[in-house]
């Protein structure tokens, strides 16, 4: 991890596509503003992990509709 001191109005780059400004200082909070190519996703970090985990769980398979699908699909022997 990088860690940077800036002051407002400063900016960091982070490679030649993104660079985050800070654009205020104050009651214990730091807002940035972050410029990037339209295509490249910005979120928040808490966003970020509440979508990966709805993702996660739209792929995971619901047992109870497995099982029962998997019952039907038997043949008798």
């Amino acid at each position: 991890m990088l860690i940077l001191s800036r002051h407002a109005g400063e900016a960091i780059r982070i490679g030649q596509d993104v660079r985050i400004v800070v654009v205020h200082v104050g009651g214990g909070k730091v807002r940035l503003g972050i410029e990037g190519p339209k295509q490249l996703r910005i979120l928040r970090e808490e966003l970020y992990a509440l979508v990966s985990d709805l993702n996660q769980q739209a792929q995971a398979p619901d047992q109870d509709a497995l099982d029962a699908w998997l019952e039907g699909t038997k043949t008798p022997r």
